[in-house]
């Protein structure tokens, strides 16, 4: 259970950083491609849902997202 919260805190912690580096898009594909370190695959997915929904609404402004 508490590796669990680690988890969920570290892709909260994941979701914060990228939102304060979206003005750059090379460093924000850097930092998103660390997170495949920190992250189970169904977290990642999650966290590529999230970014999507953040660039609908216009809180992250990227181009594209490989």
């Amino acid at each position: 259970m508490r590796g669990r919260n680690f988890k969920q805190s570290m892709l909260e912690y994941c979701k914060i950083i990228l939102v304060k580096i979206s003005f750059d898009k090379r460093l924000f594909r850097k930092e998103y491609r660390k997170t495949f370190g920190y992250l189970k695959p169904d977290e990642h997915n999650e966290l590529k849902k999230w970014i999507r929904e953040q660039m609908k609404d216009g809180r992250i402004f990227l181009d594209t997202m490989s």
